[in-house]
């Protein structure tokens, strides 16, 4: 059975991107002291809680109509 994703991370890192819009997964993992895979991991939960981002061709993450 999969284990249900942190909550307290995933707002976490929805609110990195509003301070840090382009951030990469990379980035957002170091800046809150995550492994970069639990940030990956992490992010189809993000949508799930209505916490929307996007990505650029970069791989970069925005707030949702932010680019």
């Amino acid at each position: 059975m999969a284990r249900k994703p942190d909550s307290n991370r995933i707002e976490a890192i929805g609110h990195y991107v509003d301070l840090h819009p382009g951030s990469k997964p990379i980035d957002i993992a170091r800046g809150l002291g995550l492994e970069p895979s639990s940030v990956t991991r992490l992010l189809p939960a993000l949508q799930e809680q209505g916490i929307l981002l996007s990505e650029d061709r970069k791989g970069r993450l925005w707030p949702f109509g932010q680019q």
